[in-house]
Order: C-alpha cells, then sequence, then structure tokens
C-alpha cells in the first residue's frame, strides 16, 4: 500500500513541475508576444506621427494646434512663415506669439463654441504689404467629451483680394471710358434729331460721332484681344520674322503721322536679326510702341529703334526723346488703364491698353518687357523675344 502511495505523490509531483514549467513558459511567451507588440505599436505610432507631421509640415495654408489652455503645441512651417515667427513659439499663448486681438478672440470663440468658419483677419505691413488670411478653427473634444484643445488653419487669400480689387477697378475704368464717348455720341444724336436740317453741322457732328464710335470700337477690339491673351485661349503663330522688315513695315505705315511731327525715324535693327515670334502679334507690339514714341516723343524730334542678341535672346529697344517717364510710374505703365498723362493720352485717342496687349503678347512669347529713360531723356521701351536659330 505504502508503494502505491508513494507512487501517487511521485506523479503528483511530477505533473505540478510539469504545470509549473509550462506557466513559466507561457508567461515567458506572453512577455515575448507583449514586448512584440508593444515595439510594434510604437514603430506603426512613431510612423504615423512622422506622416503626420509630414503632412501638416507641408501644408501651404498655415496651421496651429493649441491645447486647451491656447497655448501653441505646435506651429507648421508655413505658419511660422507666414506670421515671422520662430520655434520659440511652443508653450506660449497665442497673443504672445502672434500679439494679434483678432486671432485670441477667434481662439477664445472656438474653444467656447466649438468651430469657428471663414473668419477674416489683416494683418498690416507684413514684408512691406498687407496681406489677408481666412481662418478655420475648431475645438478638439478629450475622450471624456471635454475640451483637448484647439486646431486653426490660416489661408492666405491676400491674391483673391488682389484680384477682387483689380476687377473693381477694372470695371470702373470700363465704365468711365464707355460713359464718355457714349454721352457725346448720344448728345450729338438727340441734336441732329431736334435741330433743323443744315448740311454743314450735320456733317460736323456726324465726323465727332464717327469719330468716338471708332473710339468705342477700338476699347471693345483691345479689351477682347487682352482677354484672349489672358485666358491663354489665343493662340501664337510662332515662324522666323525678321524684326528690321517688322519694324519697316510699321515705319511705312506710320510714315504720314511722323511727317506730320517731323520726327525721324532711325530703322537701326540689324538685317540678320531674326526671331521665333508670331508675326501679326509682334507688328502690333511695334506698332503700339512706336506710335507711342511718335505720340510722346519732341516735335522736330527723333525715335530710334535699336535691336541685338544679347545672352541667347532677341533685345529691341524703341526710344524717343520727349518728356519720358517718372520713374515711380514705369513699373505701372503696363496696367491695364493707367496713364500718366490722363488728359493728354484720351486728347491722342489713346484707349489705355495698349501697353498692356503689348506685355501681355510678349509675356506669352517668353519674353519681358520694361521702360527706362533714354539717352536723350525721353522714353525707352525694351523687350526681349527668343531667337530664331534655323
Amino acid at each position: 500500500m505504502l508503494w502505491v502511495v508513494l507512487a501517487f505523490l511521485v506523479v503528483a509531483l511530477l505533473v505540478i513541475w510539469w504545470l509549473a514549467r509550462r506557466v513559466r513558459e507561457l508567461c515567458t511567451e506572453h512577455a515575448r508576444v507583449m514586448q512584440r507588440l508593444r515595439s510594434e505599436h510604437a514603430r506603426q505610432l512613431t510612423e504615423e506621427l512622422a506622416s503626420s507631421d509630414a503632412v501638416i509640415q507641408s501644408m501651404e495654408e498655415g496651421l496651429l494646434l493649441l491645447d486647451d489652455h491656447g497655448r501653441v503645441l505646435t506651429a507648421n512651417a508655413a505658419m511660422r512663415a507666414l506670421f515671422r515667427i520662430g520655434d520659440s513659439v511652443k508653450g506660449r499663448t497665442v497673443m504672445e506669439a502672434l500679439r494679434m486681438h483678432r486671432v485670441q478672440e477667434i481662439v477664445q470663440r472656438t474653444l467656447d463654441e466649438g468651430r469657428v468658419l471663414e473668419a477674416e483677419i489683416e494683418l498690416s505691413a507684413l514684408g512691406g504689404v498687407t496681406r489677408f488670411f481666412q481662418v478655420n478653427s475648431a475645438r478638439i473634444p478629450d475622450a471624456q467629451g471635454g475640451v483637448q484643445g484647439a486646431v486653426l488653419v490660416f489661408h492666405d487669400i491676400t491674391r483673391l483680394k488682389q484680384l477682387e480689387e483689380t476687377r473693381r477697378e477694372f470695371v470702373a475704368n470700363v465704365s468711365h471710358e464707355l460713359r464718355t464717348p457714349l454721352s457725346i455720341i448720344k448728345g450729338y444724336a438727340e441734336t441732329l434729331t431736334t435741330m433743323p436740317v443744315d448740311t454743314e453741322t450735320t456733317q460736323r457732328f456726324a465726323t465727332i460721332m464717327e469719330r468716338h464710335a471708332d473710339r468705342l470700337t477700338a476699347l471693345v477690339e483691345d479689351l477682347l484681344t487682352i482677354a484672349g491673351l489672358e485666358s491663354g485661349q489665343m493662340a501664337m503663330n510662332l515662324q522666323p520674322v525678321s524684326i528690321h522688315k517688322s519694324v519697316q513695315r510699321v515705319m511705312d505705315e506710320l510714315a504720314e503721322k511722323a511727317a506730320a511731327r517731323d520726327i525721324g525715324v532711325i530703322n537701326d535693327v540689324p538685317e540678320t536679326l531674326v526671331t521665333e515670334a508670331d508675326s501679326g502679334r509682334l507688328q502690333q507690339v511695334l506698332m503700339n510702341l512706336i506710335d507711342n514714341a511718335l505720340k510722346y516723343g519732341s516735335e522736330h524730334g527723333q525715335v530710334v529703334i535699336e535691336g541685338s542678341e544679347v545672352e541667347h535672346e532677341v533685345l529691341v529697344s524703341i526710344s524717343d526723346d520727349g518728356s519720358g517717364i517718372p520713374p515711380e510710374a514705369r513699373e505701372r505703365v503696363f496696367e491695364r488703364f493707367f496713364r500718366v498723362d490722363k488728359a493728354r493720352s484720351r486728347e491722342q485717342g489713346g484707349t489705355g491698353l495698349g501697353l498692356s496687349i503689348v506685355k501681355h503678347i510678349v509675356q506669352a512669347h517668353g519674353g519681358r518687357v520694361w521702360v527706362e529713360a533714354s539717352d536723350a531723356g525721353g522714353a525707352k521701351f525694351c523687350l526681349t523675344l527668343p531667337v530664331n536659330r534655323d
């Protein structure tokens, strides 16, 4: 009987030993699995954080992440660049970081209300330019439904504001340019319908009406030209063009106008200078610039057209010896409806769109156009075009 008890005890000890060993193995395996899971989770979390940070830092919009007290947790690269702030803003309040009461108001509204959409702020004298931002913000809740923080996204809408202002100015300028000839045509037409028939007076009135109708036609044609150039829908028929011959054709067309003011026009462009351009559009550019030189140059003076190849480009210049263009106006002469001398420009019959058309045509060819003072003290318009290598 004793040996049975001993055998039972031995078996029991063996079972206990095996169970203990198995438990240790399971614990070890569990520890290995948990360690592997923790490592995998940490790796995935690191990758997600790195991916999120990469997305945040690559955003064109400025992003500001705040805690529940309105202190900065993260400001992405665009935010730091837009508002000229450094990495040291982390941990500061919005007022300390940006010093803008308007942004502080948006933060407080977001924390109180949960969301703010399309709030606008204006930042003056940032790099010497007033900039406008549209701000969208949202409150970040925590797991218990409380407030964990807030996120603000800043969209730079300065360009949109500038386009809106340009559109308003354009509409105002077009309205102004149309009003004068329309009023004159209407006035003379009403006079003709009520006055006694007089052949000489009727002829004079009809001539005036025709002149202003031509001005309206020119204005509409120039507006359509600019619209086509700006939309990119006006194709350029590029081909080798002799600049000397193009200049000469314009000179022949304007010979009578040059003779009327006793202005000598000199074509000093080499006959070998050839560009890759749309012949008709290049003719339009040269016509506009040479015509302006004849209008605003000195009577009994001289207009000189020169050309050369400079750094793989064709450089063409048209110089006059008139009163010139003030330095502060040289950057704006290519704007639509900008006039240095408004009274004189309208007197000369221009639409105010000629130089804007010149700029768009030259840019469509991949060139540049600018104005500077000529050696004779007048204006010197310069433009570049691609060289023809055929």
